[in-house]
């Protein structure tokens, strides 16, 4: 069997040796990287480069939308807390808006296939305000109607009546996402989610019956007070529901970086066994269920396109996770939301302040981003090819990018060699494999290619300071 597609080995001693901080590669450059002098004039470049290729790539629309009405203590995404409708109003307001001046700079024939809403929590808007935002995408961009499209929306089961999910569906919706993280009530109140299962169940059904195809469920292992037997309920309850795929991300507690964290008592966290442990009972009863291990933190049922993607070597990775449709430029919209466009990152501010201050004055609110030069376009690929297809064949990779593989990666592969001894890849005359063993720490051979991690570390070493040589990563597991 292909060793991409293999269900992942878990080796204890392995997995705790290798557990380092690291990028989980959603981009390269990772975002630590942009910087301020890449502005809304840059972007606009990168657009009307993109537009002009031969055959332009399809678009990826992803809306952010940062309310949330309380805090989750474990969560460090972009989001604001309130239960205020006007905040909603405003923001929406200022979306339209940027939507509007986003779809003038793009070629009105470019189909828009995927459609994501993330936060925060979407479903914090209205019905009637999610309508709107859709309706200024249609005007703005050609949304694809057919079958075939992608149009997710992040849903938080404690803020919709399942007699809204027909409502979802008519607006183009076919795909969701419910947070679950862990039912055991006494996880939920030390993280400040209180969500019981039947709401979960409930809305999930509601979500099936309204024609949603795809349902996609998250979990977090090594939050506080969680053990061994409370997420194995958690783990046969989630399989009651029978997602189509389910995302099983791993803690990070990093309370200096997200103020919410600060909330949760350190000592109520697993300790480093319990937590692998956690890792290990997760992989292992979702495997035996029938989901197949799609890379990371990523499962899906084998009748998923997720799954197919794996098997038929068309995945991809980008913002959003693994997609099956990567060949695309995402257009980022919303609050810190990043626009990947051609050889070129975007990333909106971060406070409402700045947000509006560009938008009520005509300009698109870009506060950092980056060009890609020839060396991040050639590791991109790289590193995308290790977390997607488990393996890098040199001739072929030479051929499309111009390069004579062992010898100008030669420093990579001296960084692969004790990997290679503890057999998490194999390596050859053809190519680099990551092996089953490898495939839960495929982050790390991955971070062999991170050029410019390796020169911050260089960086930090020099300056006698360990702590800046892996800014705001999280352990690979």
């Amino acid at each position: 069997m292909d060793p991409s597609i293999a269900a992942p080995e878990f080796r204890r001693s392995l997995v705790a040796r290798y557990d380092l901080a690291g990028p989980r590669y959603t981009s390269y450059p990772t975002a630590n990287h942009f910087h301020p002098s890449f502005g809304a004039g840059d972007y606009r470049c990168a657009v009307a480069q993109s537009n002009a290729e031969p055959i332009p790539r399809e678009l990826s629309l992803y809306v952010h939308v940062p309310f949330c009405a309380s805090p989750c203590f474990y969560c460090g995404c972009t989001r604001l807390i309130t239960r205020s409708r006007g905040q909603a109003e405003a923001y929406l307001q200022r979306l339209e808006t940027e939507i509007a001046l986003q779809g003038s700079l793009y070629a009105r024939d470019r189909l828009a296939r995927q459609v994501h809403f993330g936060g925060g929590t979407p479903t914090f808007l209205s019905i009637d305000e999610i309508a709107r935002a859709m309706a200024a995408l249609g005007r703005a961009f050609r949304l694809d109607a057919s079958a075939t499209r992608e149009f997710a929306i992040e849903i938080d089961p404690r803020t919709v009546d399942p007699a809204a999910l027909p409502a979802l569906a008519e607006l183009g919706f076919n795909r969701a996402s419910f947070g679950i993280q862990d039912f055991d009530p006494a996880v939920q109140a030390a993280v400040n989610r209180i969500q019981p299962f039947e709401l979960t169940r409930d809305v999930m059904a509601a979500a099936r019956a309204a024609g949603f195809g795809s349902l996609n469920v998250d979990l977090i292992y090594g939050l506080p007070r969680q053990s061994p037997d409370g997420f194995a309920a958690t783990l046969d309850r989630v399989l009651e529901l029978a997602p189509d795929r389910i995302a099983a991300y791993g803690y990070a507690h990093l309370p200096a970086l997200f103020r919410a964290q600060r909330r949760i008592d350190a000592a109520e966290l697993p300790d480093a066994a319990t937590r692998l442990g956690l890792l290990e009972l997760t992989v292992r009863r979702l495997v035996d269920a029938g989901y197949v291990y799609i890379g990371m933190d990523h499962f899906a049922r084998p009748d998923d396109g997720l799954a197919r993607a794996l098997v038929e070597g068309r995945l991809r990775r980008n913002f959003q996770g693994y997609t099956a449709h990567g060949d695309v430029d995402i257009v980022g919209m919303g609050l810190s939301a990043i626009s990947a466009v051609g050889d070129a990152y975007a990333q909106n501010a971060k406070t409402l302040g700045d947000c509006y201050g560009a938008i009520d004055s005509g300009r698109l609110p870009v506060a950092r981003g980056i060009w890609l030069d020839a060396d991040d376009v050639r590791r991109r690929a790289l590193i995308e090819r290790l977390l997607c297809q488990g393996r890098i064949d040199f001739a072929a990779f030479d051929a499309e990018f111009d390069t004579f593989f062992v010898r100008d990666f030669a420093v990579e592969l001296a960084a692969l060699a004790p990997l290679a001894a503890d057999g998490l890849v194999e390596i050859d005359r053809r190519g680099i494999s990551i092996t089953p063993v490898g495939r839960l720490l495929m982050r790390v051979p991955a971070m062999a290619f991170d050029a410019r991690l390796r020169a911050a570390r260089a960086a930090a070493a020099r300056a006698d300071d360990p702590a800046a040589a892996t800014p705001r990563f999280s352990k690979v597991v």
